[in-house]
């Protein structure tokens, strides 16, 4: 689930890029501890929900089970802010093993050393990567070789429909393509004088979860170039995606009608949000989704199925965006090495991840936990099962700024969306200049 987490991106990346000027990145300096000696260590978490907590705490249980000698301290409810300050001051009281629910800002992680190098941990231990975790886990926990972090937990995002709604509209199945969705989103759209009684779907960037990386897997893709360049203005899947998006908007009502109607939305982490109260047929959201709309109680069925992709792209139909939580350890810490023994537990260890995954509703993250009997979930939970193992599903590229390029991107998204930015060509290549520069500026500090 994501009920907890809460902290917007763009206060991740401000809390890390005050990080990145503190941290020496010396990985070694705290790995002489000795893992077996009877120690205290402190885990710093982001979820705060009471069933989410206790899943993070019956997990801490098993390890200490495992590791008597090992004590873990358990913080949770820190945003990457309260991380930041944390990693800053260092000291007995800060964090030894650390996560985060911000994938996007791993580059920015392993290149200042907010986060210990896990390289020699991993030699030592002999922990072979490749055979314990999907390829797109593998890369989002890395950047430019650098390994910081290990994936724990996964995000897979598909497509949520009503499936009353379907019916009523004499729909039989969901949308398998782009084209498809937007015929599906106009036959469900059910106009109430000026506004909607109901929307098939609300692709505004402002909408939840509809930003324009979660949008972006629907088409092959590539953020940057093999030289680390912008690549948005030379890829044609940037402006296909753009187009694509502004003509659903306009086909729906139109950038402003839309935007009035999400103002009567109720908040997305609620029982209120617009697909539980059937304000909206079809939602892009996260695995965690269908168990928040099972416990608001939706009085409609719901059916689960993977984001549409591209019509020219339909044989790759079942991929999607991957992103989950991270785990680390801090540069700080004076007890790497039992520090390690927390983090590989935790993110490798079949069973520990299994029984994380029940307790959290969030997607396991090793290759044999996806296919694990003891997984306990509703049957419709397959889908992002399926999603999280699909060779064509991804993630947004690493960069050395964090998500700074993303959230520069979306900002154009929403000029363009509402019309602001006419010619999509060079607003692209403007776009893609600014990207460049602020790279250039966050590796010459």
């Amino acid at each position: 689930m994501r009920s907890s987490r809460l902290t917007t991106t763009a206060v991740a990346v401000a809390a890390i890029s005050v990080l990145a000027t503190a941290c020496t990145g010396q990985s070694e300096a705290g790995a002489s501890d000795d893992p077996n000696a009877k120690t205290t260590i402190n885990f710093w978490h982001g979820w705060s929900a009471p069933a989410e907590v206790k899943a993070v705490q019956d997990n801490i249980d098993r390890f200490e089970k495992a590791h008597p000698n090992i004590t873990v301290k358990v913080s949770g409810n820190i945003n990457d802010d309260k991380l930041n300050q944390a990693l800053r001051a260092g000291g007995s009281d800060g964090p030894d093993v650390v996560s985060s629910f911000t994938t996007a800002n791993v580059g920015k992680f392993c290149s200042s050393g907010a986060f210990t190098d896990l390289k020699p941990f991993i030699e030592k231990s002999k922990l072979d990567l490749e055979k314990t975790f999907p390829k797109v886990l593998l890369d989002y926990t890395q950047f430019e070789g650098k390994r910081c972090a290990l994936p724990l937990l996964t995000d897979a995002y598909g497509l949520y429909y009503n499936k009353d709604a379907f019916k009523k509209a004499g729909i039989a199945a969901p949308p398998k393509t782009l084209s498809e969705l937007a015929d599906v989103a106009k036959k469900l759209t059910v106009e109430k004088g000026d506004t909607y009684q109901q929307l098939g779907f609300m692709p505004n960037f402002h909408g939840y979860e509809t930003v324009v990386s979660h949008y972006m897997p629907s088409w092959d893709h590539a953020y940057f170039d093999e030289n680390g360049k912008s690549n948005i203005a030379q890829d044609p899947a940037f402006a296909e995606m753009f187009t694509y998006q502004k003509k659903l908007v306009d086909s729906l009502g139109g950038y402003t009608r839309l935007e009035k109607y999400r103002g009567t939305f109720g908040d997305e982490w609620g029982a209120k949000h617009p697909f539980h109260t059937g304000q909206v047929a079809m939602q892009l959201d996260g695995e965690w989704r269908l168990g928040m709309a099972e416990d608001a109680g939706v009085d409609f069925e719901i059916g689960v199925a993977p984001m549409p992709v591209a019509d020219d792209e339909a044989d790759s139909y079942g991929k999607g965006y991957l992103s989950g939580t991270i785990v680390g350890i801090a540069p700080a810490s004076k007890k790497q090495n039992a520090a390690w023994e927390l983090v590989e537990f935790m993110t490798s260890d079949t069973e520990a991840v299994v029984n994380f995954s029940n307790g959290i509703r969030n997607v396991p993250s090793t290759l044999q936990a996806l296919t694990s009997p003891d997984l306990k979930f509703d049957s419709r939970f397959q889908t992002f099962l399926d999603i999280a193992q699909h060779p064509e599903s991804s993630t947004s590229d690493g960069a050395v700024n964090g998500a700074t390029y993303q959230l520069t991107l979306q900002d154009f998204g929403y000029q363009y969306e509402k019309g602001a930015v006419k010619d999509l060509q060079a607003g692209l290549e403007k776009t893609a200049r600014q990207i460049d520069t602020d790279i250039a500026k966050a590796k010459a500090k």
